[in-house]
Formats: structure tokens, C-alpha cells, sequence
């Protein structure tokens, strides 16, 4: 071998070893980051790559059954397919909302909608694009996902309300959550799509109702899209209320009242201060809210006089007008003003103070007692006990049975109406209170302001044996009882003997045949009522009206014509029932709201709610709810 050979050979071999002690220093290296990432780090990395494939996504409760007394739903859940999309999944969520237009019907005002939710929320969170889609457009999106990242269908629930306009505003309704509501510190306010109660009891007891929410892990493609449900933990369903009212009453008293332009009404236990149905007309329908009220029909609802949107059997307030007769009786009676013999003569008038207070009766009424003064309704009377009991001892008497303040009914709408005194006068006006403005309030005019609810209250208490008896709608939430039903309420300390009087007065105000309400009376004597007509003067015909000859309520526009109010109990033997019946603008208490109150006594004494124990009843069964409803094809 040459020399030169032999160097060329030690080069080489020298470069071969550099070249390979490099390569096994890579090498080395490599098996070392390896064993690193398989034996040190494999179980984090493990753990990392199992989130990116496994999604925790909360489950919406399902919220609480409201049902009537018997176990009758007045809200249940009905099935509902949507369609959510999570933007951070879709690309280009502008995009991805335009296909889906071309699949079902979305308008560029839904798109904006959800864009603009989107720039609000995380970027993860799943925003609902549509609801209650039906059958047709859940198979169109299913067959078009793989082209639909992001976009998912769902099946939620949709409140539904069996009864409709009956139980409008006694249940009220869900919407949808308000930024105001996201104060709440309750996650499952952010689910898509989520409901909360609005009004009614569906706002009253919306946390009992609402349930706690479950969560669910999901194994999902490197889209996004859920492949398969890995583990599931089902939250808490909302829990059933049971109302005291009766359905059956309560949609007889709600067509009952449609029949006028606006009036309101309640029925309930004097004894134990059950409701068995508050109604209010005219009414809406609490279907169209929870689907999304149309425009037009919102602009419709807000612009009718008849205010379909207020529950007037609890807000409304009212003069109650001489359903108030009562109060001033009886405060005259314990206080010593009067005896059962006083009589008085009704000459048309009455001047106190150079002023001159008119009868409703003109011509007035001769001589009268306390009990006829009651049945004929005369003012002459109650003006006269007035003066000597002064406004302050007839407040104390009127907030005893119930006027001027609230019930504590289970309904956040309740108003707490206005029983006013010389402090309150003081305050208001800065002004003293003058004795002419005692004589008219002794007949329900002037300041005062009451519900229907609170008419109602009054009329139990002085037919119950003077028992402070308060309304409560709410009978069982889940199997806790809300309020005893046959809790004892406290005595108010009236004499029974003077009670016995005011009951005298209002049995012959609707059975003997110069009462105000005789033609109102129920003919079947084990039914009879007793009860006490008024008309709520709304605006004074004026002298300039009465030379032109306007002189009666029919003449005068609907919204300046009288309130007309009856409240009545029965049977007038054994106190079991009590009604309260306002007719707005409806002219007269005996021919507009007597009649209605009959009616809905005698239903009442038909029907037996009473009878009927809410511990006794049974949870509805799978028979008793319906079923969630199929979705319907287009067209239907």
C-alpha cells in the first residue's frame, strides 16, 4: 500500500468516527427526549390530549310541572329540536349561519342576532341560531353536517301552557334570560337558549322551579363534533307545584268574565283563604311568548284598552265604592256609634258643614236601619255613622280586614291599593284632612284604592267569624306544603253579635226583594248567596253634561263610565265560598257584577274545591301530563 493510500484511509476513518459519535450523540439525544415524554411527561400529555378530545357541556334541567289542585297541568314541557352553533368551531360563523339559511328559514335579522350574541360570549360557549324546528328542517341540517362545522341539532324542552288565556295571569310565563338576570350567580342562566319565569308563578317560584343542571362528557372529531356521550350525570328537574285553584273554575270564571270588555275576579275559601281561581279578562295567550311573541301581536296586546296584559284581580285598584258600607258598619258598631236600633232618614241628601252630600237614590230612601241601609245600599246612612267615627278609626277597621295594604299572595304583580288617614293626607298633600272627605270615604270614594283580592279578604273576614284569614295560591312545592291548609288564623277580636249584623245586611241585600242584587240571586235555597252591590263613580258628570243632557253612564264614553263591583259569599247558612267581582267601567254593581258573581258561586257550591284535601291528591302519572308533542310537518 502506498503512503498517500494509507493517509486517505485514516482520514477517512477518523471522519467516520465523527460521523458516527454525532450520529449516536443525535441519537442519544432523540431516545432521551423521548423516554423523557414517554416516561416522565406521558401521563400529562396523556391527560392533555384527552381534554382536547373530551368535552364537559352542562345539561339543562328539566324545569318544574305547575298543575292545578287535582293534579290538572297548567305548565308542562313540550319537546323542541334547535339548532346551536359553536363559533369558534365554525371557521367563519358568518358563513357558516348563511348555508344554514339556505337549509331552513333564517332572516338576516336572526343572523345579526346571533353575531352580535357572539361577540359577546366566549368563543366555546354554544349560542341557539333557531327553535322549534320541525321534522323537514331537523333532517335537512342532520343530512348537511359534515358541510356545517360547528352547527349541531338539540333536543331541549319548550314551556307549554294546556289552558292557555285561563291561566295566563295566574302562571304567567318563561322568557328568555335578561343581562339583568346574568347577575345571578347561576351557571345554568348561560345554557343556550335557557328560560326563566317571567311572571306569574313561573316568576314566583322560579328557583324551585328551575332545577339544578346535570353535566354529560362527550368524546368529539378534530371539528368539534360530538362523536359519543363517554359519562353522564343528570342534574336535579325543577320540583311540581301544586296550586290551590281549580282548572275547571278557573277557565268557568275566565270565559265567564271574557264576556266583558275588562273585569277581574276571585273566588276563595273563607276559611282557610284558598284561592280556586283568580281570573282576569281579557287575557293573552302565554304560548306566544315562550315560542317568541310576533311584533305585531306585542303591539296589539300593548295597545288595547282592556290592558290584557295586567292581572287585574291582584293590581287592579279600584273605589271600592259601597262594598265599603261594611267596613263603616262595623267600625261604627265596635267603637259604640251606633245601635242596632238607630235609624236614619234619607231625604236625597245630606248637609254637613254647608256642603251637600246626594244619595244614589235622588228621591231618597225614607227612614232606614242599619240592616236595610245596607240592603238598599242608601248613602244618607253611612254618612251620618261617618261623621261620628272620624277617618282614622275607619282606617284601623278597613286595614283589619284587609284594605290598603298587601296580602302576601304568592304573586309578585299584587298592589298594595291605598287606605287613606289624616297622616297619610299630611305627607302626601302636606294638607290637613277635612271631615266632607270622611263622608265620602264611608262609602268607598275619594282616596281609597283596592284590589279585587283585597275585597275578596274583607268579605272573608266578616263572614268567617272575624278570622285575619290571608290568600295563598301556592298549596305544595314538590310534597312540602307551602301553608297548612288547615292552619287556624287568628282572631281579629270583632263581637260576633256585630258581625251577625253586617251578615244580616248583606243576606237581604241579595234575598229580599228591595236589595240592590235581588235579581242576582241564586234561586236554590241550600246555594243561596249574600253579598253587597257597588258602583265606583270614575268622573263626575259634569253641570255643563247635564244641560246637555248626559246624565247616565251609557251616554258617557266607555273609560268615564262607573266601576261596578259585587262582593258576595254562599251559602249565606255555612259560609264556604267568597267572591269578588270588579267590572271595569261596567255602570252598575247589580247588573254587571252581581250576575257574574252569582254565577261563579254557584259553580263554586257545584264543583266543592273545598271538599277536595291537596295532601290527598296524588303526583300526576305519565297520563295525566301529555306527552311531549311530535314535530309537525310544514304546512301544519
Amino acid at each position: 500500500m502506498e503512503p498517500r493510500d494509507e493517509g486517505r484511509i485514516r482520514t477517512f476513518t477518523r471522519r467516520a468516527v465523527i460521523v458516527g459519535a454525532a450520529q449516536g450523540g443525535i441519537l442519544a439525544l432523540l431516545g432521551g427526549r423521548l423516554a423523557w415524554l414517554q416516561l416522565v411527561q406521558g401521563k400529562r400529555y396523556k391527560m392533555m390530549s384527552d381534554k382536547n378530545r373530551i368535552n364537559v357541556k352542562m345539561l339543562t334541567p328539566s324545569r318544574g310541572l305547575i298543575v292545578d289542585r287535582h293534579g290538572t297541568p297548567l305548565a308542562v314541557n313540550g319537546q323542541n329540536f334547535r339548532v346551536l352553533v359553536v363559533p369558534e368551531q365554525t371557521g367563519d360563523l358568518e358563513q357558516a349561519l348563511t348555508k344554514l339559511q339556505e337549509l331552513v328559514p333564517l332572516t338576516q335579522k336572526d343572523i345579526r342576532k346571533v353575531l352580535k350574541t357572539a361577540e359577546k360570549s366566549a368563543s366555546f360557549v354554544p349560542l341557539e341560531v333557531k327553535d322549534n324546528l320541525v321534522w323537514e328542517e331537523v333532517a335537512r341540517i342532520e343530512v348537511n353536517l359534515p358541510d356545517l362545522p360547528g352547527l349541531a341539532i338539540d333536543v331541549g324542552e319548550l314551556r307549554e301552557y294546556p289552558l292557555g288565556e285561563a291561566t295566563a295571569h295566574l302562571v304567567g310565563y318563561v322568557g328568555a334570560v335578561s343581562k339583568g338576570d346574568l347577575e345571578e350567580d347561576d351557571p345554568v342562566l348561560t345554557l343556550p337558549g335557557f328560560k326563566i319565569g317571567k311572571t306569574g308563578i313561573e316568576k314566583s317560584f322560579d328557583h324551585a322551579l328551575r332545577g339544578t343542571a346535570g353535566t354529560a362528557e362527550v368524546e368529539v372529531n378534530v371539528v368539534g363534533r360530538e362523536v359519543r356521550e363517554l359519562n353522564r350525570i343528570d342534574g336535579r328537574p325543577g320540583d311540581m307545584i301544586r296550586l290551590t285553584i281549580d282548572a275547571g273554575l278557573q277557565q268557568y270564571a275566565q270565559e265567564r268574565l271574557e264576556q266583558e270588555k275588562s273585569a277581574s275576579a276571585i273566588v276563595m275559601d273563607v276559611h282557610n283563604g284558598a284561592v280556586y281561581a283568580l281570573a282576569s279578562a281579557p287575557a293573552f295567550d302565554p304560548n306566544l311568548f315562550t315560542k317568541g311573541i310576533p311584533a305585531e301581536k306585542w303591539e296589539e296586546l300593548l295597545a288595547d284598552t282592556g290592558l290584557p296584559l295586567n292581572n287585574k284581580a291582584v293590581a287592579g285598584q279600584y273605589p271600592p265604592g259601597s262594598t265599603f258600607k261594611m267596613v263603616t258598619l262595623l267600625a261604627a258598631l265596635e267603637e259604640g256609634k251606633v245601635s242596632r236600633n238607630k235609624s236614619v232618614y234619607c231625604a236625597g241628601h245630606y248637609d254637613y258643614g254647608g256642603d251637600r252630600f246626594h244619595c244614589w237614590k235622588r228621591s231618597g230612601h225614607g227612614r232606614v236601619d242599619m240592616i236595610d241601609a245596607l240592603a238598599e245600599s242608601c248613602d244618607i246612612f253611612f254618612y251620618e255613622l261617618a261623621t261620628e267615627i272620624g277617618i282614622d278609626a275607619l282606617a284601623e277597621y278597613a286595614h283589619k280586614l284587609g284594605l290598603g295594604e298587601k296580602l302576601g299572595i304568592e304573586l309578585e304583580e299584587e298592589r298594595a291599593g291605598l287606605m287613606p288617614d289624616k297622616n297619610w293626607k299630611m305627607g302626601y298633600f302636606g294638607e290637613v284632612w277635612r271631615p266632607g272627605e270622611t263622608i265620602v270615604a264611608s262609602i268607598g270614594q275619594g282616596y281609597i284604592q283596592s284590589t279585587p283580592l283585597q275585597l275578596a279578604v274583607m268579605t272573608a273576614r266578616l263572614v268567617n267569624g272575624g278570622k285575619a284569614v290571608r290568600p295563598w295560591v301556592t298549596g305544595l312545592i314538590g310534597d312540602r306544603p307551602y301553608i297548612d291548609e288547615n292552619r287556624e288564623w287568628p282572631s281579629l277580636g270583632f263581637k260576633t253579635y256585630h258581625l251577625n249584623l253586617v251578615r244580616q245586611g248583606m243576606d237581604r241585600v241579595v234575598n229580599n226583594s228591595k236589595g240592590t242584587a235581588f235579581k242576582a240571586r241564586i234561586e236554590k235555597s241550600a246555594m243561596r248567596m249574600g253579598g253587597k252591590t257597588g258602583t265606583a263613580q270614575v268622573r263626575r258628570i259634569t253641570q255643563s253634561q247635564r244641560a246637555e243632557g248626559i246624565t247616565r253612564n251609557e251616554d258617557l264614553p266607555w273609560k268615564y263610565r262607573d266601576h261596578a263591583l259585587f262582593v258576595g259569599y254562599a251559602p249565606v247558612s255555612d259560609p264556604r265560598y267568597v267572591t269578588a267581582v270588579v267590572v271595569e267601567h261596567g255602570g252598575s254593581g247589580s247588573a254587571a257584577a252581581a250576575p257574574i258573581a252569582r254565577d261563579l258561586l254557584t259553580k263554586a257550591q257545584e264543583m266543592n274545591p273545598a271538599a277536595t284535601s291537596l295532601r290527598m291528591n296524588k303526583s300526576p302519572g305519565p297520563s295525566d301530563v301529555p306527552p311531549p308533542r311530535k314535530p309537525k310537518k310544514e304546512g301544519e
